[in-house]
Parts: structure tokens; sequence; C-alpha cells
């Protein structure tokens, strides 16, 4: 299962992905993950989740950020939920097609590895096209 927060920046995406962390810890029986460009998240969050700054990792592609997940589920077979905040400062996004085609992968890896995926995107829902749409 894959979920989509998609709102402009300061709609209060941020606050919505920290309640649904600290939520998740409670209520998954397995390891839960945030993974976020910096660690803003180090305070607000329960200290059971396992943060993972990405600023200490290049980045450059989704195809790099798919090898990133592929490890996280390779080191911790009890990861039962991850949650990318601000998906477009991880990866800079040349286009939509690039950002639609990682999600169904994602949901296609999610239904393999039985791990759900929350995402945020920092960017209007009104100019999110159908294949993202769909995750919401």
């Amino acid at each position: 299962m894959v979920k989509v927060i998609m709102g402009p920046k300061g709609a209060g995406k941020t606050k919505q992905m920290i309640d649904l962390i600290n939520t998740a810890v409670e209520t998954e029986h397995g390891n839960v993950v945030a993974i976020a460009h910096d660690s803003k998240l180090t305070f607000d969050i329960n200290y059971k989740i396992r943060l993972v700054e990405t600023s200490d990792y290049v980045i450059p592609n989704y195809d790099t950020l798919k090898g990133f997940l592929y490890g996280l589920y390779a080191s911790n077979y009890d990861i039962t939920h991850v949650f990318i905040d601000s998906l477009n400062k991880l990866v800079s996004t040349e286009n939509k097609a690039d950002v639609e085609a990682f999600l169904d992968w994602l949901e296609a890896f999610s239904q393999k590895c039985g791990i759900k995926y929350t995402v945020s995107i920092s960017e209007d829902e009104s100019s999110a096209s159908e294949g993202v749409r769909k995750y919401f």
C-alpha cells in the first residue's frame, strides 16, 4: 500500500506525517522507518522510530532511491511501514512521469514485501497527475 500526502510548502504535511509516524509505532507490529532529507524530525517522532537522514547520502535519481529502499528491506525484514518525507527534496524531479513511475514501482514493491509506504510531496494537489492521484 502506498499513500501520498501532497500540498504546497507550509500546508502542514510534515505535521501530518509526524502524527502518522507516531501513531504507526503504537499500532504496527514491526519496525517503522522515517526517511527525511535532514534531521528536522529528530525530536518530533518517537524514539522507537528509525530515522534515516539522507543528507549523508547522494541520491541523484529514482533508481538510486529504489536501491536505497531495497537495501533497507534487505537489512531488516521486520519493517512494516516506511515514511518518506518530502520526496522532491530527496530526489530532484525532472518531470511528473518520473514520480508516477516511482510510485507505481513502490506500490509493486509494497505488495511484494508487505511494507506500507507513506510519501509526502511538496507540490499543490491540483497539479497532480492521475497517476499520482490514485495514491491519495
